[in-house]
């Protein structure tokens, strides 16, 4: 698998959280913010767009900003999604 399909399901599997476990919250708030940078993500890397245009880095230190939710696996998902963009840029 290369980068750009890891990026892809790591992506994926964030967004399923989201709509998973948080279904109330992402509408509103940072999560709302993270849910919708994470959507856009998914559609530039199917458009093919540059992905210098993903705006998903900064969201694990977003999310702590608002929750003081260290120990939640979620901030894992976040942040090998964010690394990857970071390895591919």
């Amino acid at each position: 698998m290369n980068k750009k399909q890891q990026l892809t399901k790591q992506i994926q599997t964030v967004i399923n959280i989201l709509e998973k476990d948080y279904s109330q919250e992402i509408n509103q708030g940072i999560l709302q913010l993270i849910y919708k940078r994470y959507k856009d993500a998914q559609r530039i890397i199917q458009n093919n767009e540059d992905l210098q245009k993903i705006l998903i880095i900064g969201g694990v230190r977003a999310y702590l900003d608002s929750y003081n939710d260290y120990l939640n696996p979620f901030l894992d998902e976040l942040h090998k999604a964010e690394s990857l963009l970071k390895e591919m840029l």
